[in-house]
């Protein structure tokens, strides 16, 4: 395993007696990435309790029988660290990097709060106010709603449907005895990774965070994600006065451990990628001066996907712009890409994944993401050597998918 050309060790893999698994890395610098990643999002929000998982993400760090919120959230920054975290549909991420030497202060951090986490009620009660608001600002910014509303129609009656974030009325109802029992329910030890990336040998890491985590006992739950249900094409618009639209267009794709999931990467990548060559920007932003952002997306669940292309244009636009979105599609799933453009394709992506892999604390989560979701430690050199694999019909089955199952669509203006 060669998880980044900065590594100068092996990655270390150990499943701790409880279920644990740990995963250790090398790099150089002089500083220490390391976190815990739980297989436990929104998805798993329970019926009524809509994003009781971001609010753990949230009051996770309010303090422990040990420690005071203050304490919780100084113990890193005093050193010059740092102690975050995030929520998506399916996983939470405990996160923190260190200073090298601050290895062991990290890990027993992040053990502490995993394990004794007891959310005080006034803490808690001081915390629904932030995301209260944070939910206001998500809502007053049409980029970030257009995503949160296409979800809810596209899988509708699903838990991947609701907002990450929840909503007011939900919100107000959440407690700290609520943040406790998903915490005992969802971060047991067979249900999380951790893992830390640092400049000394991976085996003294590992040891570190054996220590530190193999006290975590909770039993283990049976967990069952149902599938969402296909829905039928949408065509939505939703007036509220804006001066611009915002739009999504959705399809249905592969789940995370599929094998067609490279083929989709690659056509994300071309049609709506961060390069300005991409093909949607060339078509709609550098020859017709349609919009002032493109781009396309990919989200990949354990059981199901979605590929969404965004725009944002002027309201008289927008059926011009999704005209000519639907025909670079087509374009496409008509015919194979000949060899020299698509080996240009490739190239453009492994150069993209090679650049990501200068930053450290991304190649520290990715680690941790694909223990926890394939299983393995896939890195940027093995995705690489799949993408490059690819042939054109691999690429033009994939948008023959797209083509064939049509576009959702909602605009927000």
């Amino acid at each position: 395993m060669n998880f980044s050309d900065l590594d100068s060790g092996e990655p270390l893999l150990h499943v701790l007696p409880n279920g644990m698994r740990i995963v250790t890395g090398r790099s150089d610098g002089h500083v220490t990435y390391a976190g815990v990643l739980t297989a436990a999002g929104s998805r798993e929000d329970p019926v009524g309790k809509d994003g009781l998982a971001h609010f753990v993400e949230h009051t996770i760090f309010k303090g422990t029988p040990r420690r005071s919120a203050s304490q919780v959230s100084n113990r890193m920054e005093l050193v010059g660290g740092e102690l975050n975290a995030y929520t998506t549909k399916e996983e939470i991420m405990l996160y923190t990097t260190a200073p090298v030497g601050y290895e062991s202060r990290a890990a027993e951090l992040m053990s502490d709060l995993v394990e004794n986490a007891d959310f005080p009620e006034d803490e808690v009660g001081r915390e629904r106010g932030v995301v209260d608001e944070e939910i206001n600002s998500y809502k007053d910014n049409a980029s970030f709603a257009v995503y949160d509303e296409f979800d809810e129609l596209f899988f509708k009656g699903n838990e991947l449907a609701h907002n990450i974030l929840g909503y007011h009325d939900t919100l107000s109802g959440l407690s700290g005895e609520d943040a406790r029992g998903f915490l005992e329910h969802n971060f047991t030890p067979g249900n999380m990774v951790a893992y830390m990336l640092a400049p000394q040998e991976p085996l003294k890491s590992m040891r570190i965070m054996e220590r530190c985590f193999s006290g975590l006992s909770r039993p283990e739950v049976e967990r069952c994600r149902i599938a969402p249900t296909l829905q039928p094409l949408f065509d939505e618009v939703r007036d509220r006065g804006n001066s611009q639209a915002n739009v999504v267009m959705g399809a249905p794709a592969c789940s995370q451990d599929s094998e067609d999931r490279f083929a989709w990467y690659l056509l994300c990548n071309m049609l709506g990628g961060p390069a300005m060559n991409s093909r949607l920007n060339s078509v709609l932003r550098e020859r017709r001066g349609l919009v002032y952002t493109v781009e396309s997306s990919l989200a990949l669940y354990s059981d199901c996907g979605i590929f969404q292309i965004y725009f944002g244009t002027e309201p008289e636009r927008v059926a011009k712009c999704m005209r000519l979105v639907r025909q670079e599609v087509e374009r496409l799933a008509d015919k194979a890409l000949a060899d020299k453009v698509f080996e240009r394709c490739k190239r453009q992506i492994c150069g993209q994944l090679l650049v990501g892999s200068d930053n450290r604390e991304s190649v520290a989560m990715t680690m941790a993401k694909s223990l926890l979701r394939h299983g393995r430690l896939l890195d940027n050199a093995e995705t690489a050597r799949r993408l490059r694999a690819l042939t054109p019909f691999d690429l033009l089955s994939v948008a023959r998918k797209v083509a064939d199952a049509g576009f959702s669509k909602l605009v927000i203006k």
